[in-house]
């Protein structure tokens, strides 16, 4: 049926909540990726698992933009 992540039986309130919550964990994964490429300490793994991470938040939240965005037939 429909899979734990599937936001097509989610309300916009949910909706909402879930995208300011994946905004901050990809902030959050920038700030950390950035750090780590400063400093040197990580080695490629790490930094890759965390980029692919990343990736994954931004795709989730522009699903979500998209669901909540109004289509508009001009």
């Amino acid at each position: 049926m429909n899979a734990p992540g599937d936001i097509s039986m989610k309300t916009d309130e949910v909706l909402r909540v879930e995208l300011e919550v994946f905004r901050h964990e990809h902030r959050d994964l920038d700030e950390a990726i950035r750090a780590l490429q400063e400093r040197g300490t990580a080695d490629q793994l790490t930094l890759q698992r965390l980029k692919k991470k990343k990736l994954y938040l931004k795709d989730k939240i522009a699903l979500i933009e998209d669901r909540l965005t109004p289509d508009i037939i001009a």
